[in-house]
């Protein structure tokens, strides 16, 4: 793929009316970005909206969860994920990732014969490479339960977490086939709405049933399970017509599909050395119990980059889509606009997350406050990567990924070492500084790729106008600590991020507002109107397209 020209600068975004004026070339390009960034914050509006449902439910459940089971079992739980992860990402081979991409080109292009064999091949393949792992993963079961995690407990809920990696793996490549075809809101309802409060209702109901972790593994197995078969009808019904009536043979895949899915397995790899090493030999040194105070903690840290997520959702199709036309200008300007409402609707959030670790690792019971620490570190890291925005998909959808794939080749190397290397002698702090460290110099390394190889970079000088309202924000909550109220229940943490949302939105649109942030504002208002029932007032043409 070729790079952004080389005289690409740092784009800055007049407030004129000139900028609109449809004969310009900034006035079609102005066209262009309210249509994208329309796009992005129609589906974004609904996977957020699923996300913080799935986020604000699931952090009352973890905490009921934690309650109920305590830290031994939950460690118990984490290690059992760990091999279900390391299988499903051997068994997926790069295909989910895969079929967001090639689903849209096939359909984009109008190939129903190459989209009908590139889904019937992918199922097929993973139903049996998820068949026979998962007996796999039996057959050796009691070596890593003994031998590697020394928790002989593991052994019993091994056939559940077997069964568990085939329906998730599936699960997983019918929702990003619904995402090739544009359909993230559907996957949402899906996955979000029915498929997560199912689990959690069934979890609640076994648990107080005295089931213990079977009850709550089951809960899951039967969760994703229901949730394939509904993403799976969903994809059958977008077919088209012709697709689903062709018979004969299915055709074969493409080089180029072969390929992509293999750097993308790649990647998969080195991501789950740099995000599941410390889990791993967590279990290897430690012990069941810490393991469940570290992955209880990890689990609020992964809460954090919620906004960076959901715009990658969106974003990742449309950097494919805008480097292929050449439109370079365009994507720096909605890659520098999202990235600063990314960081903005981050920091209070982490803000809250860092003044008050304590409160929140005991709202999940005796014997978690230990991983406080954890929490702040880890949360430190999380900033850092929702401050350089969708900087890895750059890389990955415009014809970089060997770019990507050597940073993230050096930093699992170097996770891993220093994950053997510390753990033993500091523990959980130890495998929380590790992984702090490989976020930050994993995602500023993918900056400086950016900047080399597309000429891009998500700062302006409107950044500055974060700074005010963040420094309003941990005036607050500092004030706010240190004046009697240390040791905060659910209610007041719930509420302490609340109004730190507010003092940050206030500042925000006192003074961090330029013309870009503008045409976001004002989508977001029309579509609260009309969720509230009212008439939307679309500002500018084509803010909704």
């Amino acid at each position: 793929m070729s790079a952004a020209p080389a005289d690409l600068e740092p784009i800055e975004h007049p407030t004129s009316g000139n900028d609109t004026h449809p004969h310009t070339d900034r006035g079609i390009e102005s066209l262009k970005f309210r249509s994208e960034m329309g796009t992005i914050s129609r589906q974004s509006a609904v996977f957020f909206a699923g996300t913080v449902f799935t986020a604000g439910i699931g952090w009352l459940f973890k905490i009921y969860v934690a309650r109920r089971l305590g830290p031994e079992a939950l460690g118990v739980y984490a290690l059992g994920m760990t091999v279900v992860s390391l299988t499903g990402l051997l068994a997926a081979m790069g295909l989910p990732i895969t079929a967001s991409r090639f689903v849209a080109a096939y359909v984009g292009t109008g190939k129903l014969a190459y989209l009908r064999g590139f889904l019937g091949r992918s199922i097929l393949f993973l139903v049996g490479m998820g068949t026979l792992l998962g007996a796999a993963t039996l057959l050796v079961s009691h070596w890593i339960s003994d031998r590697l995690y020394h928790t002989p407990a593991l052994s019993r809920y091994m056939p559940m977490f077997a069964v568990l990696l085939l329906t998730s793996v599936l699960a997983t490549f019918c929702g990003q086939a619904l995402a090739g075809f544009k359909e993230v809101t559907r996957r949402t309802v899906i996955t979000n709405f029915i498929g997560t409060p199912l689990m959690m209702i069934l979890a609640v109901a076994l648990l107080a049933m005295g089931a213990g972790l079977r009850g709550y593994i089951a809960a899951q197995v039967v969760g994703s399970a229901v949730t394939m078969f509904l993403l799976f009808c969903a994809l059958w019904r977008l077919m088209p017509p012709t697709a689903r009536r062709s018979t004969g043979d299915l055709h074969h895949m493409e080089r180029e599909v072969i390929q992509f899915s293999a750097a993308v397995f790649g990647v998969g790899v080195l991501e789950f050395l740099l995000g599941q090493a410390d889990t791993v030999m967590l279990g290897f040194f430690l012990d069941a119990r810490r393991v469940g105070i570290y992955a209880t903690a990890t689990a609020v840290v992964a809460v954090v980059p919620i906004i960076l997520s959901t715009v990658n959702q969106i974003f990742s199709p449309i950097i494919a889509e805008l480097h292929a036309r050449g439109e370079h200008n365009l994507l720096h300007r909605l890659f520098q606009t999202l990235t600063k409402w990314i960081l903005g609707l981050t920091i209070p959030l982490a803000a809250v997350i860092v003044l008050y670790p304590s409160s929140l690792m005991r709202l999940f019971g005796i014997g978690f406050e230990a991983g406080w620490p954890v929490l702040v570190i880890g949360t430190l890291g999380q900033v850092v990567n929702c401050g350089v925005g969708s900087v890895g998909f750059l890389l990955l959808m415009s014809g970089n990924e060997r770019r990507l794939i050597r940073v993230q080749i050096v930093m699992a190397a170097a996770a891993v070492l220093l994950n053997l290397a510390l753990i033993p002698l500091l523990g959980l702090i130890a495998a929380a500084l590790v992984g702090c460290i490989v976020n930050i110099v994993t995602n500023l390394w993918y900056l400086v790729e950016v900047r080399h190889t597309l000429r891009m970079s998500p700062f302006n000088r409107s950044y500055l106008a974060l700074v005010l309202p963040t420094v309003a924000v941990t005036f607050l909550l500092t004030l706010f600590r240190y004046s009697g109220y240390r040791d905060l229940n659910a209610i007041w943490i719930a509420a302490a991020i609340a109004v730190s949302y507010l003092v940050f939105a206030g500042g925000m649109l006192l003074f961090g507002l330029d013309s870009d942030d503008r045409i976001i504002l004002s989508a977001l208002c029309a579509r609260i109107r009309g969720f509230l029932g009212g008439t939307p007032e679309v500002p500018h043409a084509g803010i909704l397209a």
